[in-house]
């Protein structure tokens, strides 16, 4: 199945039906006065986050929607039935944004929570809502109100603990296959992981924490090389970050200046994201000898200037990842501990990772925006080339019709 975390829509909720004008005519009842019904409410467009769901590839062609509108009422008083809500399943990591405000509707981030996007049409009234005693056979009646218009951008943000970060193949597939029961492809060439993957990784039989390994970064990411960052929003959802840096690389590059233009292209991408808690991790420590892993290790910390945790791992081997996965499971349920004993700082964090997906969101509608420019450039570019070629005195004979 096609990845798909970005997509637009567009929802029309239901009209309301109309309100009746109608008189009451039966046998031996003369002058039985006004009996007409109100129209039905129009149904509204609900987004429902499904967990079964793990992409947006249904709304990647299909692009309308609209909800049933509502009947026109009807004499003897009858009101007219109300149209059906529709309701489109989305994945659970769900942000809708309203495009023409640019306001961000919700977040779905639960199984079957609900979101209400487009409001359906009001009823109209029909002609007895209007009788009184000075107005016994009134005519007026109401028609109902426009359902809602709305085109809405949606934003999947895979839901992790924990979000792998770092160069391709610098073992984040190998460590996520070692640690859970995931199954990412790996290969040994680079942007073998095309799109996130996520597994859950089971300490304990009741302590376990969800980890997302996203398609690697390489310098200059954020301005379109490589596979870009467009996969990096879905780190800021993560509490942790974990920086895994390969300490053997087989081009012989410098595995400090690699972990630095990793750490600097994130700092380019969203400063706040780059200051999210992160853990240091040194893989592949068994394909070089002591002495130089020691040695590339003291490098890397000093040209980072680390303060933070470090682990030395072996992920192919499972070498150094259970300590790790422990001590992870331990931070994630303190900060989940404390979250739960002080509602404000739950509310610090969901506004820190709000601002941390604005930032995404700015910095990934500037790199389409450039990408575009360039895209225009060329072709007057071209254009421009071609009419160089044209030659005024080539001998081209041109015949004009009468």
């Amino acid at each position: 199945m096609k990845f798909v975390d970005e997509t637009s829509i567009k929802v029309h909720a239901g009209n309301g039906g109309n309100g009746a004008m109608s008189f009451r005519r039966e046998k031996y009842i003369a002058r039985g006065g006004p009996d007409g019904g109100d129209g039905g409410d129009g149904g509204s467009v609900i987004l429902e986050a499904e967990d079964a769901m793990n992409t947006l590839v249904d709304y990647r062609f299909q692009r309308s929607f609209r909800a049933e509108s509502g009947a026109t009422g009807a004499g003897r008083n009858c009101t007219g039935r109300s149209g059906e809500d529709l309701i489109l399943k989305v994945p659970i990591g769900t942000t809708i944004i309203d495009e023409d405000s640019a306001e961000v509707l919700g977040d779905l981030s639960e199984d079957r929570q609900q979101l209400i996007v487009s409001q359906g049409g009001w009823h109209g009234l029909g002609n007895t809502r209007f009788k009184s005693s000075t107005n016994r056979a009134p005519r007026q009646t109401t028609t109902g109100s426009e359902g809602e218009y709305r085109a809405l951008k949606l934003e999947l943000k895979v839901l992790a603990d924990v979000g792998l970060l770092g160069l391709p193949n610098a073992g984040k597939s190998t460590f996520i296959r070692a640690v859970s029961s995931a199954t990412p492809k790996v290969a040994d060439y680079p942007f073998t992981t095309l799109v996130p993957n996520l597994g859950v990784v089971k300490v304990e039989g009741h302590r376990s924490f969800v980890i997302a390994d996203i398609p690697g970064l390489i310098e200059g990411a954020s301005e379109g090389a490589g596979l870009g960052i467009r996969f990096l929003k879905h780190l800021t959802r993560n509490r942790v970050l974990l920086h895994i840096v390969d300490m053997a690389p087989f081009d012989g590059s410098d595995p400090a200046e690699s972990a630095l233009a990793i750490a600097n292209e994130l700092g380019r991408f969203s400063p706040t994201l780059s200051g999210r808690e992160r853990w240091l991790v040194l893989n592949k420590s068994d394909l070089i000898d002591e002495a130089t892993f020691k040695e590339r290790r003291e490098t890397v910390l000093a040209t980072l200037d680390w303060q933070g945790p470090v682990y030395d791992i072996s992920a192919i081997r499972g070498e150094g990842t259970s300590r790790l996965c422990g001590d992870m499971m331990v931070y994630l349920e303190e900060v989940r501990a404390l979250e739960a004993a002080d509602p404000e700082v739950l509310a610090a964090e969901q506004q820190l990772q709000t601002q941390m997906q604005e930032e995404a969101r700015d910095r990934i509608e500037k790199l389409r925006a450039m990408r575009r420019q360039e895209s225009h450039d060329n072709a007057v570019a071209r254009a421009d080339e071609d009419d160089d070629d044209w030659d005024d005195d080539d001998d081209v004979e041109v015949e004009y019709a009468p």
